[in-house]
């Protein structure tokens, strides 16, 4: 008696579920790039016939992924990792590589340690995606990857200055935590530093992360004046004092210009 042949391997179909999660997400991102204020999520409803009890899920998560960004308002809009991939998918290149030479320049002119940062998923840190090393020997040692927190860093100041006020105040609390002497602890003070980074164009950090840790950042605004990247120089103390900060300052500004004009 022979044996019998094996059966042929099963063929995993999609479930209509799945077929209908899928489009809505594409659904959803089409939507963001055509609303540049943003829609709210009874607006998106309206728009696609669907329940908000089954787009909240697919907004959550599009939104931890860094796809959607929601303003304290509860809007939508797209977000920066959309942008990176629209970018990607037209055959050019993404945020790090578009703005390495920016990034390169910046380092030679002011011999520090440059790093271009975006905003956490969670909306509640400065991520650094990339990174163009000094060539001192002493020098910064963070790296691709680090979170650092929104108020006691140049990096998240240069991009809380850029939000309404709403927004701001829903990233941070009403007392802030501190990590050296000099970490602003008060919504009140970090006000009073946002409106000089508007201001200057610039923001700065005195060691209020690490004692001996100095910076400046400026924000890569988009069309709305809203910040997509920051463009960072750190280094010692000894090296990047107060008395040269304004000057690095300053040349993070013209690195982030740089870098938007690339964007547009």
């Amino acid at each position: 008696m022979s044996a019998l042949a094996p059966p042929p391997p099963r063929r995993e179909v999609p479930a209509a579920g799945a077929h209908r999660a899928a489009g809505r997400v594409v659904d959803i991102l089409e939507l963001a790039v055509s609303a540049r204020d943003g829609l709210a999520l009874r607006e998106l409803s309206a728009r696609l016939r669907a329940p908000k009890s089954s787009l909240l899920p697919l907004l959550r998560t599009l939104a931890a992924r860094g796809y959607l960004e929601q303003g304290a308002g509860g809007e939508y809009r797209l977000g920066r990792r959309a942008l990176e991939l629209g970018l990607g998918g037209r055959g050019e290149l993404g945020l790090p590589e578009l703005a390495r030479p920016a990034l390169r320049a910046l380092m030679q002119r002011t011999g520090e340690t440059v790093f271009l940062g975006t905003l956490s998923g969670d909306g509640l840190a400065v991520v650094f995606v990339d990174k163009v090393d000094s060539d001192q020997v002493i020098r910064y040692a963070g790296g691709v990857g680090d979170r650092r927190p929104l108020h006691a860093t140049s990096s998240g100041k240069a991009f809380l200055a850029w939000l309404p006020q709403e927004e701001r105040e829903a990233l941070t609390p009403a007392r802030l935590k501190r990590y050296t002497s000099t970490t602003i602890t008060t919504r009140r003070e970090l006000e009073g530093e946002l409106d000089a980074v508007r201001r200057d164009g610039y923001s700065i950090c005195v060691g209020e992360l690490e004692e001996t840790l100095f910076g400046a950042s400026s924000a890569v605004l988009n069309e709305r004046q809203r910040p997509v990247a920051i463009v960072s120089v750190w280094g010692p103390q000894h090296r990047v004092d107060r008395d040269r900060l304004p000057q690095i300052g300053r040349e993070t500004v013209r690195a982030a210009a740089e870098i938007r004009k690339l964007l547009a």
